[in-house]
C-alpha cells in the first residue's frame, strides 16, 4: 500500500521530489497536470517544472512560420484533425460544446490552452526556456539539467526526476533513396515540415509518403499543380484523374526531373518533390543514449538506444530500462504511434505518478520479458531487419493500442478503455469523410450547434448519427 504525504511526513522521510518536464506540447501538460492533482503536489513534497523553449504551450499545434531549420513546428495552415475530438482529447477534459468534429488546429491550440487555465498549471511552466543538457551525476545522484532563457545567462539545476516530453515531430527524417540528395542541393525538394499552403511550386509535383500530411498536401496542391504525383510505398500505379497520378514507392530521383518507382514506373518533367517522410527521434539535450540502432537481443543491452525510429529498451514503452541511472527516475511519454494521443498520454502519465510513489512497482524481470516477447512478435512479422523492426516498435494499430492502454490503466487501478471509443476509432476515416461532405455543402455548424452541453454522451450520439448518414449515402449510390 502507497503511503500518502501525511504518512510519510510523520515518518519523518525526506520525500521532496524536484521534477524536470521538458517540452510543453500535449505531452509535458499532461504530465504536469497528473503531478498536480495529486496529494504530493498539494503537500508540496513533488514540485514539477515545465520547460518550454517556445513563447507558449501547445508543442506541435503552436504555429510559427518555416523559417527555422527545422521549423518550430511542421504544423500547416489547413490541418484539422484526422480523429473525432473526443476520442482524441484528454479524458479529464472535453472539448468545448459545439466544437467541430474534426477541429482545425487553431481550435487545438486554444483547447491546450484552456486545459492550462482551466486546471491552473501556468505557475509551473517557463516559457521561452530551452533545456540545452540532461545528464546524470552519480556521484550526488541527482539529474544535472542546463537550461537557458533568451536575454539571460544559462542556469544550471539539480532534479530528482525527468520526464521527456519534447514530442517527437522536429527532426525531419529523409530517406535515403539514390538521388534525393541531389534534388534537395538544387532546391526541387524539400520536407514536408517547410509546406504551409499550396503554391506554384511547377506544373509536375511529386509528395512522397502516404501518412496524413501526404495525403493532404497531395490534394492541396492539385490546386495550383497541373498534375501531382503521389508517392505510397506498396501502392499500385494507377491514374486516379486527369491531374492526380499515384505511385509506389520511389526507387530513384533522376536527372532532369526524372524519377523511377518500384515496378519499373518513370515519370518525366517533374518540377518539384515534398518529402513527407516522417520525424526522426531527437533528444539532443539528453546525453545519457547512444545515437545508434541497438543490438539483436536477447540479452537486452545496457544502455537506452535511440535509433531515430525508436527509443529501446522502454519498460512499459516508458522507462529507460539499463543500468546507467535509476530507472524509475526517467520517463519517455508520447513515443506510440498510430494512437489517439492524449488519453494515452493521460494513461502513461498516471504510470509515471505510480512508479514515483513506488519504484518497485515496476518489475524490471517481467518489463525485460514482456520487451524480448515484444520482439519476438515483431521480429515474425517483418524479419530480420533491424530498421523494420525499429521502425515496428512504437507503432500500434488498431486495437494493439487500447491493449496497451488497458494494460497501463490496470498498473494504476483503471478500469478499461470504453467500448465506444474502440467502435469510434475503427470508423474514424468514414466518419471523417462524412464530417468534410457536411462542411462543404455547409450543414456541419448545424449538426454540432450545442452538442455536448449535456456531456460526452451527446458527442458520442453525434458520431453515431454522422455514421449513420455515411451508411445511407452509401447504401444510395
Amino acid at each position: 500500500m502507497d503511503l500518502l504525504p501525511n504518512d510519510l511526513l510523520k515518518a519523518g522521510r525526506n520525500v521532496i521530489r524536484s521534477i524536470c518536464i521538458v517540452g510543453g506540447g500535449p505531452a509535458g501538460l499532461a504530465a504536469l497536470k497528473t503531478i498536480a492533482e495529486t496529494e504530493e503536489y498539494k503537500a508540496g513534497l513533488w514540485k514539477p517544472t515545465v520547460f518550454e523553449k517556445r513563447s507558449s504551450v501547445g508543442g506541435v499545434w503552436f504555429p510559427a512560420p518555416p523559417t527555422n531549420n527545422p521549423p518550430q513546428t511542421p504544423l500547416y495552415d489547413s490541418l484539422m484533425t484526422n480523429l473525432p475530438h473526443p476520442i482524441m482529447c484528454y479524458e479529464c477534459y472535453l472539448f468545448p460544446p459545439s466544437t467541430p468534429l474534426y477541429p482545425r488546429a487553431s481550435v487545438v491550440q486554444k483547447y491546450l490552452e484552456d486545459f492550462v487555465a482551466h486546471f491552473n498549471l501556468g505557475p509551473d511552466i517557463r516559457l521561452n526556456t530551452s533545456v540545452d543538457e540532461v545528464k546524470w551525476d552519480k556521484s550526488k545522484s541527482k539529474w544535472i539539467v542546463r537550461t537557458s532563457t533568451q536575454g539571460a545567462e544559462a542556469d544550471v539545476a539539480e532534479f530528482d526526476s525527468v520526464i521527456v516530453g519534447n514530442g517527437h515531430y522536429s527532426e525531419p527524417h529523409y530517406p535515403d533513396t539514390p538521388g534525393v540528395l541531389a534534388w534537395l542541393k538544387a532546391g526541387k525538394a524539400m520536407h514536408s515540415a517547410w509546406y504551409r499552403r499550396p503554391e506554384n511550386l511547377g506544373d509536375i509535383i511529386l509528395v512522397v509518403g502516404g501518412g496524413p500530411s501526404g495525403q493532404d498536401i497531395s490534394a492541396e496542391m492539385r490546386t495550383t499543380a497541373k498534375v501531382v504525383i503521389h508517392s505510397v510505398t506498396g501502392a499500385e500505379s494507377e491514374d486516379v484523374a486527369p491531374n492526380f497520378k499515384r505511385r509506389g514507392h520511389v526507387v530513384e530521383f533522376r536527372e532532369r526531373g526524372e524519377v523511377l518507382f518500384e515496378g519499373g514506373v518513370v515519370e518525366k518533367g517533374v518540377d518539384y518533390c515534398i518529402l513527407a517522410t516522417g520525424y526522426n527521434f531527437s533528444y539532443p539535450f539528453f546525453h545519457d543514449m547512444k545515437l545508434e540502432m541497438p543490438p539483436p537481443i536477447p540479452p537486452l543491452p545496457s544502455h537506452l538506444y535511440n535509433s531515430k525510429e525508436h527509443l529501446f529498451p522502454l519498460a512499459k514503452q516508458l522507462f529507460p530500462l539499463q543500468s546507467q541511472f535509476p530507472v524509475s527516475t526517467v520517463a519517455f511519454p508520447g513515443l506510440l504511434k498510430k494512437v489517439a494521443p492524449l488519453p494515452i498520454l493521460e494513461a502513461e502519465c498516471r504510470a509515471i505518478v505510480k512508479v514515483y510513489r513506488n519504484p518497485d512497482a515496476l518489475d524490471l524481470t517481467q518489463e525485460a520479458v514482456d520487451i524480448v516477447s515484444r520482439y519476438e512478435v515483431l521480429k515474425s512479422i517483418y524479419g530480420d531487419s533491424p530498421l523494420e523492426l525499429a521502425k515496428a516498435w512504437h507503432r500500434l494499430e488498431g486495437d494493439h493500442q487500447y491493449d496497451h492502454r488497458d494494460e497501463l490503466n490496470a498498473f494504476t487501478g483503471r478500469p478499461k478503455v470504453a467500448s465506444w471509443v474502440k467502435e469510434m476509432y475503427a470508423k474514424r476515416d468514414i466518419m471523417r469523410a462524412e464530417w468534410r461532405e457536411l462542411e462543404r455543402i455547409g450543414e456541419a455548424e448545424d449538426w454540432v450547434r450545442g452538442v455536448g452541453e449535456g456531456g460526452l454522451d451527446e458527442w458520442i450520439e453525434l458520431m453515431r448519427k454522422v455514421l449513420r448518414r455515411a451508411e445511407e449515402r452509401q447504401g444510395k449510390l
